[in-house]
C-alpha cells in the first residue's frame, strides 16, 4: 500500500476540513521553528557583538555570510535527510531522529562556550533542521493526490501551523538574551525542541504504518560502499577545513557551489533515469525555471536575518512609548503576517479551486513582490533612522511574497516529481531556498555606507525583472506541466 493512499483514507475532513494527521506533522514542525528561528534571531548578533557584550566578536562581514552560509547548510542538508528517507530509513524515522539532532545542537549552543558550542551547534542543527523540512513536507504531500484541490490549502495552513513556532521564538530567545545573555535565549530554543519532541511522540502511534515505507531501498549488499564514500566525504571536509583550503571567509562561496553542483546533478539524474517517464522528464524541465526564481526569491527574503538584522539593530527606531524593543523582535514581524494572512490565502484557494491562478503567474508575483520590498528602502535612506512602521510595511510586502512561492513551491514540487523521486524533488526544492540563503549572507556583505541606493536597485530591479521574464513563460511552461497547475 502506498504512502498517499493510506493517509488519504484516515480522514479527508478532520482537522479545518483536511486530513488529521496535518496537524501532527505541523506541531512538530511548529516547534522546530520555535526552536530554529529563536536561535536564528539572536545568532548574528552572538557572532558580531564583542565579547564584553556578550558575543565572539567576529567582524560584521564575516558573521553575516557565516548566517548565510549556516542557513544554506541547512537547506544543503535536506539532500541527506531525503536520501536516508528514500533509500534506508522511511520519511518518519528521518524526521523524528532529526528532531533529536535539532536539540542536541541548541544544547551545544547553550552549554559550550565560544567557537567550539558555535560550530558543534550550528552543524547539528543544520543536519537535523535540513532532515525534518524535507521529510515534513514529503509526509504532508502525501495527505493530498494530485489531483485534490485542497493540496495548495493544505499547505498554507501547515505553514501557518509552523509560524506560530517562528513567531513565538524570536520573542521568548530575544527577550531572554537581553535580560540572562546568549546562551540562555539558546537553552530557550532547546527548550522548545524537547517540547515538540514530547508532543511528537505522543502522536506518533496515530501515524499508520505506511509511513514507514522506504520507497526505494539500498540493497543489503550496497550499504558498505556508501558508508565508506560517506565517511571518505567526512575526512575530506575536515581535512579542506585543516589545510585551510576551506576557511570561514570562503565557506559561503563553497556552499553556493556545492548547492549549484548538487542541483545539477540532481536534474541530471532524473531527467536521464529509466524509471522517470516521459510526461515526468516534461514536469523536471518545467521545474528548472521555478528553482530558479525561487534561489532569487531567497536571496533577498532571506536578508531578513542578515542584511534586516543589521539594519534593525543600527538604522531602525525600536522606540515605542519610551522603551526599546529589542532588535531580534523584528523577525516576529514576518510570523505575525503568516498566521493572520496564511489562512485567508488558503481559503482564497480553496473557494477559486481550478479557477485560482497558477503556480508560475504565483511565482511571478512573488518576485516583482520581494523586488518592490527592496525598492522601499530607497526613500528610508534619507531619513537618520527608519520609521518602524515602515519596515513593517516593508515585511509584509515580504510576506505577501513569501504565501505565493514558499507553500506553493512546496505543493508544486510534490506535484511535479516523478514518482521515483519522490522525497528527493522536495530536497532539491529546498536546495533552491538553500542557494537563496547562502546568496542572502554573500550579498550583504555588498550593503555598506555609501552604497545603499546601488543596493537596493540592483537587488529589487534583478528581482523584478525575473517576475515579469518568467510571467512572459508562462503559455511554454504551461505546457511542459500538462495537467498539473
Amino acid at each position: 500500500m502506498s504512502i498517499s493512499t493510506s493517509l488519504k483514507d484516515q480522514s479527508s475532513t478532520g482537522f479545518f476540513g483536511h486530513p488529521k494527521t496535518l496537524s501532527n506533522l505541523f506541531s512538530i514542525e511548529m516547534w522546530e521553528r520555535f526552536s530554529f528561528y529563536g536561535m536564528q534571531a539572536i545568532l548574528a548578533y552572538y557572532m558580531y557583538f564583542s565579547v564584553t557584550d556578550g558575543g565572539l566578536g567576529i567582524p560584521q562581514d564575516l558573521a553575516l555570510s557565516l548566517v548565510g552560509a549556516y542557513g544554506g547548510a541547512v537547506y544543503l542538508s535536506t539532500i541527506l535527510g531525503a536520501w536516508l528517507a528514500d533509500r534506508l530509513l522511511g520519511s518518519e524515522k528521518v524526521l523524528l531522529c532529526s528532531a533529536f539532532l535539532i536539540m542536541g545542537g541548541h544544547i551545544a549552543l547553550a552549554a559550550l562556550p565560544g567557537a567550539t558550542g558555535l560550530a558543534v551547534g550550528l552543524v547539528l542543527v543544520a543536519v537535523g533542521s535540513g532532515g525534518l523540512k524535507a521529510n515534513a513536507t514529503a509526509l504532508v504531500g502525501s495527505l493530498y493526490s494530485k489531483e485534490d484541490t485542497r493540496r495548495d490549502a493544505g499547505f498554507s495552513i501547515f505553514y501557518m501551523g509552523v509560524n506560530i513556532g517562528g513567531l513565538l521564538g524570536p520573542l521568548l530567545t530575544g527577550f531572554l538574551q537581553q535580560r540572562w545573555g546568549f546562551h540562555v535565549g539558546f537553552a530557550a530554543a532547546a527548550v522548545g525542541m524537547a517540547i515538540g519532541v514530547a508532543i511528537y511522540l505522543s502522536g506518533r502511534k496515530n501515524l499508520p504504518e505506511s509511513v514507514k515505507v522506504v520507497g526505494n531501498p539500498l540493497p543489503a549488499n550496497e550499504r558498505k560502499k556508501y558508508l565508506i564514500g560517506f565517511l571518505a566525504f567526512i575526512v575530506v571536509v575536515v581535512v579542506a577545513f585543516a589545510l585551510k583550503i576551506i576557511t570561514a571567509e570562503s565557506l559561503a562561496r563553497t556552499i553556493a557551489y556545492a548547492v549549484i553542483l548538487a542541483s545539477v546533478i540532481y536534474f541530471t539524474l532524473m531527467l536521464r533515469s529509466k524509471r522517470v517517464t516521459a510526461v515526468e522528464r516534461k514536469h523536471v524541465l518545467a521545474f528548472i525555471p521555478l528553482y530558479i526564481a525561487s534561489a532569487a526569491f531567497w536571496a533577498l527574503f532571506q536578508q531578513q536575518f542578515t542584511f534586516i538584522a543589521v539594519y534593525s539593530e543600527e538604522r531602525l527606531d525600536r522606540s515605542l512609548f519610551g522603551w526599546e524593543m529589542p532588535a531580534s523582535w523584528v523577525q516576529s514581524i514576518n510570523p505575525v503576517f503568516i498566521i493572520v494572512l496564511a489562512g485567508i490565502f488558503a481559503a482564497l484557494w480553496t473557494k477559486l479551486g481550478t479557477r485560482q491562478p497558477g503556480t508560475v503567474v504565483k511565482f511571478s508575483v512573488a518576485l516583482v513582490l520581494v523586488g518592490l520590498a527592496f525598492l522601499v528602502f530607497i526613500p528610508m535612506n534619507s531619513l537618520e533612522k527608519t520609521p518602524l512602521l515602515a519596515l513593517v510595511g516593508i515585511l509584509l510586502l515580504c510576506t505577501l511574497a513569501e504565501l505565493l512561492l514558499s507553500p506553493i513551491g512546496q505543493s508544486v514540487t510534490t506535484k511535479l516529481a516523478p514518482a521515483a523521486f519522490g522525497t528527493q524533488m522536495i530536497a532539491l526544492f529546498f536546495l533552491s531556498v538553500s542557494l537563496g540563503t547562502t546568496l542572502a549572507g554573500i550579498l550583504a556583505g555588498f550593503y555598506t555606507e555609501g552604497n545603499e541606493v546601488t543596493y537596493f536597485l540592483a537587488l529589487g530591479g534583478t528581482a523584478i525583472v525575473l517576475g515579469v521574464a518568467l510571467l512572459l513563460a508562462t503559455p511554454a511552461l504551461k505546457k511542459l506541466m500538462g495537467e498539473v497547475r
